[in-house]
């Protein structure tokens, strides 16, 4: 095993700059921003963001955010509809605290402008236009068209923007979670490496707090930015935080089909609205899977389609809606329309070609109801939490609620301890004495290919012992490949990104492995039951050396 890349006082170093703020926040997307507005009033926020601010998960979500403002729906509706999606496996009580919260969210984020659809009345009231997606028994989402996530984030990147006390550092990469001498489990701030500048930073902070995304970019086909690639999953991990669940990566069923259309996601929200999941002659097939037929919940319309793409040879299976008055498609779904229209695909009259795609990880770092994890001072909010909400499988639409709801309350927690004083400890700064420059940039591309190929093939949809076997395999290989590499060049985004999604891709065949059934959105055809108990899966991480890549368990 090659040596760690530590920091040393002793040694010559590139860090020439160490800022300070009450609470970093490492991502800039719906959790991220929420908390530092939660927070800005009271102390000094820093927000990473590691492309443009803009750029991430949030941005691309279409559907909405569920929450409960119909007076024919109920808090225990949406309770009893997430536990039923979630397969057994969710946390009642925080299913019901996220359900009873979001009204009093969403009024907030209203508060800063958020600009929902809204539609009149018979009597000429005015009220907010409500949708319905997969698993959902009430009218109960929220939305802006069919471009929700894009408003949520520009509604808080202005309100952001006009605060002085939040600062955002875009194009910034964290590295490493900072640890207090001599036990590690104190929180004093983050290496960070400046894409601009091309070097790396100190942040000491109060405060840290995780709200870095998902890990979809761990599979070849996913419906997420390029900046989902699990780093808060692996900073927490490197750190000491035990992380639960992690085989449940749940497969958006309808992400555009066309080679031109990269990512592209179609919205759950046209089922909703009585679209219909279709072979190419028409044919419907959902009704053969579940009796909801295309109102299930994702789990099952994934591997439905994948089943009958499997089945037939298929490229693709078709979502049509063309049934529909053309003005309510326009109105309802314009992105949609307007990106399909741009490929020779008029959705008011063709059925849309799609396929399943990696979508949101249901799993992540263990915290509780105040969002805080193992280590001190250190918090996970969003995606790259696992607070029990989603359970085995995430209901559409519970996402960007839970990214709110829990940023609130990791920011009422943190207002009631920020007298806490800063740590005395001299933090090292950053060695870079013994790496070059890498003439060899061809390794990374070809390990980052190789581990999202076998992670689609291996720990995809469907599910064997022997799948993850080989992908177990394979993943220690790079491992030492990528620990050697780390410990001998100098960063780049690339390398940190491949680093993180290394461990994440680890973490999510350990949790497979240790999962004896077929439960939710983890399907294994060798267990094909469920257990009668539902349990989650725990990984506590091993003492090791800070700063190695390095297998999980070596």
């Amino acid at each position: 095993m090659s040596q760690p890349r530590t920091a040393s006082q002793s040694l010559p170093s590139t860090v020439s700059v160490e800022h300070q703020c009450d609470v970093l926040v490492i991502g800039s997307g719906a959790a991220g921003l929420s908390l530092a507005l939660k927070l800005a009033d009271h102390c000094h926020v820093i927000v990473l963001s590691k492309s443009e601010r803009n750029e991430g998960a949030t941005r691309y979500a279409q559907g909405g955010i569920a929450a409960v403002f119909d007076e024919d729906d109920s808090v225990e509706s949406h309770v009893q509809d997430t536990l039923n999606a979630g397969a057994g496996l969710c946390d009642e009580s925080v299913v019901r605290y996220t359900a009873e919260r979001g009204k009093e969210c969403m009024k907030w984020l209203i508060n800063f402008g958020m600009p929902f659809d809204t539609e009149t009345t018979p009597s000429g009231e005015t009220r907010y236009h409500l949708t319905r997606e997969g698993g959902h028994s009430h009218r109960r989402i929220l939305h802006a068209a069919d471009a929700t996530g894009q408003a949520v984030q520009l509604t808080l990147n202005d309100a952001a923007a006009q605060h002085p006390n939040i600062h955002i550092f875009e194009r910034y990469n964290a590295i490493d979670l900072i640890m207090q001498k001599p036990h590690r489990k104190r929180c004093i701030g983050a290496y960070v490496w400046s894409r601009n500048q091309e070097h790396v930073e100190v942040i000491r902070a109060r405060f840290v707090v995780l709200a870095s995304g998902g890990a979809s970019k761990v599979y070849q086909y996913t419906s997420n930015p390029d900046v989902s690639s699990g780093d808060g999953v692996a900073l927490a991990w490197r750190a000491g935080c035990r992380i639960s669940n992690m085989e449940f990566n749940q497969f958006h069923p309808t992400c555009l089909y066309h080679p031109e259309a990269r990512n592209f996601l179609i919205t759950e929200a046209l089922r909703g609205e009585g679209a219909f999941l279709c072979h190419a002659d028409g044919t419907k097939f959902m009704h053969k899977f579940d009796e909801r037929a295309d109102l299930a919940p994702r789990d099952i319309v994934a591997r439905a389609i994948d089943f009958e793409m499997k089945r037939l040879g298929a490229d693709c299976m078709y979502l049509d809606i063309s049934h529909k008055p053309a003005d309510f498609i326009v109105k309802h779904f314009p992105t949609i329309y307007r990106k399909c229209r741009s490929l020779g695909i008029d959705i008011t009259r063709q059925a849309i070609p799609v396929v399943p795609a990696a979508h949101y990880s249901c799993g992540g770092v263990m915290t509780d109801f105040d969002a805080r994890t193992d280590l001190e001072n250190v918090y996970a909010i969003g995606e790259v939490a696992c607070t029990g909400l989603h359970g085995a499988n995430r209901m559409a639409s519970n996402s960007l609620l839970e990214c709110i709801v829990f940023a609130h309350a990791a920011a009422s927690h943190i207002q009631t301890h920020l007298d806490q004083p800063f740590s005395s400890q001299t933090i090292a700064p950053w060695d870079e004495s013994r790496v070059t420059n890498s003439d060899e940039e061809v390794i990374i591309q070809h390990n980052w290919h190789e581990l999202r190929l076998f992670m689609w093939d291996y720990v995809g949809i469907v599910r064997t012992n022997k799948r993850l076997e080989r992908a177990l395999r394979r993943i220690q290989l790079l491992e030492q490949e990528i620990d050697e590499y780390y410990a001998n060049f100098k960063i780049s985004n690339n390398l940190l990104e491949l680093r993180n999604l290394v461990t994440v891709a680890e973490l999510m065949v350990r949790c497979a492995i240790e999962r004896k059934e077929s439960r939710g959105l983890h399907y294994n055809v060798d267990y094909p039951d469920q257990l009668d108990k539902a349990e989650p899966t725990i990984l506590t991480p091993p003492p090791r050396r800070p700063g190695l890549t390095g297998s999980l368990y070596t």
